[in-house]
């Protein structure tokens, strides 16, 4: 399995997914070796054969530099370029090579590194995430000839709203969903954008939603900057087009003039970050909209405790996890029907993301009536109990058996 990232190492969205992913398929039986790009030292998992390329290299004589990793699994390639630019000389150091000056060069490395890795490991089925993986998953399939389960979780179009792909990123993405073997999409949302923007053959793709890791309702919250009686709306995202925090804020200044005892967060960092502050403040909610900043999972659990709704307004959302989490922890909850979760969710109220009045609307709604908050939040928390990561491995589990018996 090759992905950029795996907990506790670079976790993001994608890599807590192949994490939990991984685990539901070592109890089906299956033996996991997951490479990465980069990682510390000693790395190591309890579930599955965990390494890092760049140290592989090291093994084999191959000389790296030990830096810091500027790589998320969304990141783009402007972005991949402004970090370099703001942190290159801090993160890397006069002299290091172990990053490309573009992402484009970095994914052509790993590739490289991943057929040394090859050498030594027996295996049956690459199964890959997302485009940053495809060289190195093409590079393998080549050099083994093994079957390529390529998992996307998010395209190039999904980051703009479906507008448009970067031409060099959609390149990639094409070759390798079109050279895999099967295609796993996250959501039929997914499986669309695949058929419609990519030409995918709809016969080669499998539709395998997300599931959520259960969890305790145990943590200690802290209330701070929440006055008693105020309610507390969350948004908890990446602060990107994508993502919909301009929907969100034009909705919490409405909501806002009817309830005034009520506050918004805005969880999370992201490009559009500068311009949401300026917009609150433009709204007129300045003083009604809290912006942590980046938040751990465990600061996103508390977060979801004290919420009394979230909200999810994404624009264009492969799958989206965070309603799952929020459930979790018994907060009712409002998604954007324009997200893959939203295929698969019954006991949530749905929204187009563009009508802000509608969202403002229930908003309101499950604020002000206890009764609707408290039959959201009781066959929510039921509904989200179906949600375990048993089916998605075992989905996974039938598709290698299908690759394997061609």
């Amino acid at each position: 399995m090759l992905g950029w990232e795996f907990p506790p190492y670079f976790a993001g969205g994608v890599g807590t997914v192949c994490y939990e992913l991984t685990k539901g398929l070592r109890k089906k039986g299956v033996d996991i070796t997951y490479v990465m790009p980069h990682g510390p030292e000693h790395v190591q998992s309890e579930h599955v054969n965990l390494l890092v390329a760049d140290k592989e290299l090291e093994h084999l004589g191959i000389q790296t530099h030990k830096v810091a990793s500027t790589l998320t699994p969304y990141v783009s390639q402007d972005e991949y370029t402004r970090m370099l630019d703001a942190y290159g000389t801090a993160l890397m150091g006069k002299g290091s090579t172990i990053y490309g000056t573009n992402l484009l060069q970095e994914m052509h490395r790993f590739a490289a590194a991943i057929q040394k890795v090859a050498d030594h490991e027996v295996f049956d089925v690459i199964h890959a995430h997302d485009w940053t993986t495809v060289p190195a998953a093409l590079a393998l399939k080549q050099k083994t000839g093994k079957p390529l389960v390529m998992h996307v979780h998010i395209t190039d179009f999904d980051k703009t709203g479906g507008e448009h792909a970067d031409p060099a990123v959609y390149k990639i993405e094409h070759e390798g969903f079109h050279k895999a073997d099967i295609v796993i999409a996250v959501s039929n949302l997914v499986k669309q954008r695949l058929v419609e923007k990519y030409y995918v053959d709809p016969a080669k793709i499998r539709v395998v939603h997300n599931a959520v890791e259960p969890t305790e309702h145990n943590l200690q919250v802290k209330q701070e900057q929440i006055s008693p009686g105020e309610k507390l709306v969350l948004f908890l995202g990446r602060v990107t087009l994508q993502k919909g925090p301009d929907y969100f804020l034009d909705a919490a200044a409405k909501v806002a003039r009817l309830l005034p005892h009520v506050k918004f967060i805005v969880a999370g960092t992201g490009d559009m970050l500068p311009r949401m502050i300026e917009r609150a403040s433009d709204l007129g909610i300045g003083n009604k909209v809290i912006f942590t900043g980046f938040v751990t999972r465990t600061e996103g659990d508390q977060l979801y405790q004290m919420a009394d709704l979230f909200v999810m307004p994404s624009v264009s959302e492969p799958f989206g996890i965070v309603p799952l989490e929020a459930m979790q922890q018994g907060t009712p909850v409002i998604i954007s029907r324009q997200s893959g979760v939203s295929e698969v969710l019954k006991h949530v109220l749905k929204v187009d993301f563009w009508n802000v009045d509608d969202l403002a609307s229930k908003m309101i709604a499950a604020l002000s009536y206890e009764h609707l908050h408290t039959m959201l939040q009781h066959h929510s928390t039921l509904e989200i109990q179906g949600f375990t990561w048993e089916n998605p491995a075992q989905q996974c589990v039938d598709i290698y058996n299908e690759v394997l018996s061609w």
